[in-house]
This record gives structure tokens, sequence and C-alpha cells, in this order.
């Protein structure tokens, strides 16, 4: 999202109004750093980064309280004369009439919250990071098993859905089905599903399942980070696959990275327990264990010995 509104901001954080802007629907938030304006409150604007939300912590504010009423206008008159998104005043200190007077003249918003100055920058920060973070949406299930969050892909109708279902009932749980919103956040790529199919799925005979209900809260999961990409498909006769793994494919979301692996299906194979182990070799792997590299090392080894006896 390349934008957030102003009354979004306001709903999700749950912010006092203190005074509301005429505009506040059309307000766009589009960084997601802040500011705290100290130099501004004493003249110097050079370099006010004022197209980012306001804060006003207890330092800014004692510092406002130390100066005379007609200083102070002044210093306000001009801050609120910069188009800036909103003014946050934290731990629900006073608003100062002349604060409220400038906003009122430049119909600037002003915003509150009982939080301290530190703890609220940190929510509001992630908050904003994860709004404005670059997403896409793609076709799969996202499920975690043992910890780590799986991308099942595929054509509809090789069994993703029966394949997580099955996970769940292995006690694994269920982020998303069918649709998989992903975002691209400092940790990497998290992925959830849109609010109105959260923790529902499609099995084709059925229909449509509640798997909070069905197997309870602890089946589900609101967010889980990509660790793994694994693409079901039709098994092709003709078509060589990878027995080894020691060339490991990758896939690019949102120009990240991700380990792929192609899963040839055809009936018989218990592609749960395959998902299953999947997870656990992916995760020795980024412990630094390789299974397939260590072979490769005692079969080389293996050679390189009995080389030596030839000669």
């Amino acid at each position: 999202m390349d934008y957030i509104t102003l009354d979004k901001i306001v709903e999700d954080l749950k912010l006092e109004v203190v005074y509301k802007a005429d505009n506040i629907e059309e307000i766009k938030v589009t960084a997601s750093e802040v500011n705290r304006p100290g130099l501004p409150l004493t003249g110097y604007f050079d370099k006010f980064a004022y197209e980012r939300l306001q804060i006003i912590g207890n330092v800014e504010w004692h510092y406002c309280n130390s100066l005379t009423e007609d200083i102070r206008y002044e210093r306000f008159e001009r801050i609120f004369s910069y188009p800036f998104p909103a003014i946050i005043i934290s731990r629900d200190l006073p608003v100062f009439p002349e604060m409220l007077k400038s906003a009122i003249h430049h119909n600037r918003s002003i915003f509150r919250t009982e939080l301290s100055t530190t703890k609220f920058v940190n929510l509001l920060i992630n908050y904003l990071d994860y709004v404005l973070a670059q997403e896409t949406t793609v076709h799969g299930v996202l499920v975690e098993v043992y910890g780590m969050g799986i991308l099942i892909m595929g054509e509809s109708g090789v069994g993703k859905s029966e394949t997580a279902l099955e996970l769940i009932k292995r006690g694994h749980r269920l982020v998303a089905d069918d649709v998989v919103e992903i975002k691209k956040v400092e940790e990497g790529l998290r992925g959830e599903a849109p609010d109105l199919i959260r923790h529902f799925m499609e099995i084709r005979g059925i229909g449509i399942l509640d798997i909070e209900r069905l197997y309870g809260v602890g089946a589900i999961k609101s967010n889980e980070f990509i660790d793994l990409v694994i693409e079901f498909e039709f098994w092709d006769k003709s078509k060589e696959y990878d027995r080894v793994g020691l060339d490991g494919d990758f896939i690019e979301l949102l120009g990240v990275r991700v380990p792929k692996l192609v899963i040839p299906v055809r009936p018989g194979r218990n592609l749960a327990m395959i998902v299953e182990v999947a997870a656990r070799n992916t995760r020795q792997k980024k412990l630094g264990y390789n299974a397939a590299v260590e072979l490769n090392n005692k079969i080389k080894e293996r050679a390189r010995i009995r080389k030596g006896k030839i000669v």
C-alpha cells in the first residue's frame, strides 16, 4: 500500500481526537518515519520533516510549557503553517490553548494517546511499516508447520487444501486458504488471509469449512512469515524431478528470494507427511546442515581415498 488515510490510523490505534481537520478522510500518510519537532519549537525550521506525523512527547511539552504565551503561540503558528498530516500528543498531556488555536486556524488535526512517547513511537512506526509495506496476492495455501511458514502453490484441484486440512489434523496451523496476501516487511515476507475469508477453507465435495470452529483456536494463526514455498504439480512422466537436492531452487516474491520445492503429485503419495519433512529439512539447512551436501562430501571423500589406494 502506498499510503494510509489519517482516519484509519486514528481508528486502528484508538487515538483520542482533540481536534479533527475537515478533510481527515483525504489526508494521506505515505512515510513510516515520524518526527518529534524539538528544533522547530525552538525556532529552527531548516530540514523540518513536515511530511511526517509529528509527535509531542514529555520533553517537547515541558519545553513549550517554559515559554511565554506569546512566544508559544508564535512557534505553534509557524509549525502549523506547514502541511503536516497531524500532531499526536503522548502521555495524555494537556493541550496548550495556543496549539488548539493554531490547529483550528490552519485546519490541522491534533490527537492524543495515553501511551508513553517511546512506546507509542515504536507502536506507530511498526504499524506504519506494516500497512505501507509492498504487497502482493497469490493463489495458494499458507500453513505453519513446526513453526515455519509454508506456502503451498499449484493448479486448482491439485490437493493444496486437502493437504492443509491433513496438516491441521496433525496439529499444525492454518493461516490462509485460496488467497494469500503477502507483505514485504523488514524481517521478510509475511502472509495472511483477507479479512473476509480468514479461518475459512474450501474442500471440494464438502464445501466451506470454518477451521476455528471445527478444530479450535489452536488450529489457526492470523499471519506467518514465509520460509518455504512448495509447488504441487501433477506427476509428469517425461519430466526429471530432483532426487538429491544439491541444487536449491528459489522463487522471487516482492524482490525477496524464498527457497522453493516442486513436489510431483500422484495417487498414493502422502503429501502432508512430505510437507512436514520438507519443513524439518529446511530448518536443518537454516541451521547449517544440508543432508545432500553431507552425503555428497562423503561420496567424494570415499572416491578420493579409493583413488589414493589404487595409485
